[in-house]
């Protein structure tokens, strides 16, 4: 048997372009010396690349610099599946939506530029509403400009995984999207009860 099944593949780069826009927060993990370094940082996707922003003090910032490849992993919504949800026999299975990508990093050394960037990914995480504007002359950006640096990854390979109970008869998969909706709405706010 093929791994992972066709079935849970989607080569459809929009829809993984729609993960990435609704899911910006990535994992970046770049290797150095054998050892993986990973961080986590919204992206934004541009022109078939992403932008992003690190702090300099990062010890992945560094490697993010030199056209270097990484890999980048969106995670979208996800939950382990009952049987008892289905009107058929299963066993206990988990859904989910990822993707994971691998590309080239280059650093962009440009004040301006990164100030731009850093005002654009702002009004793109704001929207719909943009209840927060943030403004080129505030005070508090023009300070922190020296500790970040923007890098831009161009992409070199995709891959979507959507396992989402393709597998099964049309009123299973409708269940299984309805539990994945279901779980994570309830499963957010028992953590944030349990947690805070």
């Amino acid at each position: 048997m093929k791994y992972p099944p066709k079935h849970h593949q989607d080569n459809d780069i929009n829809h993984m372009i729609d993960v990435i826009k609704t899911y910006p927060l990535a994992t970046i993990i770049s290797v150095k010396d054998n050892q993986p370094l990973i961080t986590h940082l919204p992206l934004i996707y541009k022109n078939e690349k992403l932008i992003g922003h690190i702090d300099i003090y990062n010890p992945q910032a560094k490697l993010l610099k030199n056209n270097k490849d990484v890999t980048i992993i969106f995670t979208g919504p996800e939950c382990y599946i009952s049987p008892s949800i289905y009107s058929t026999k299963q066993l206990p299975t988990w859904n989910y939506i990822k993707v994971h990508l691998k590309g080239n990093v280059k650093g962009i050394d440009n004040k301006a530029a990164l100030k731009q960037s850093l005002i654009t990914m702002t009004e793109f995480l704001e929207a719909p509403n943009h209840k927060y504007v943030l403004e080129p002359d505030n005070p508090r950006l023009d300070a922190n400009l020296n500790y970040i640096e923007m890098f831009e990854i161009t992409i070199t390979n995709w891959e979507g995984k959507f396992k989402l109970s393709q597998d099964k008869k049309p009123s299973d998969t409708k269940a299984a999207h309805e539990e994945l909706e279901r779980a994570n709405q309830e499963s957010i706010k028992l953590f944030l009860d349990k947690v805070f």
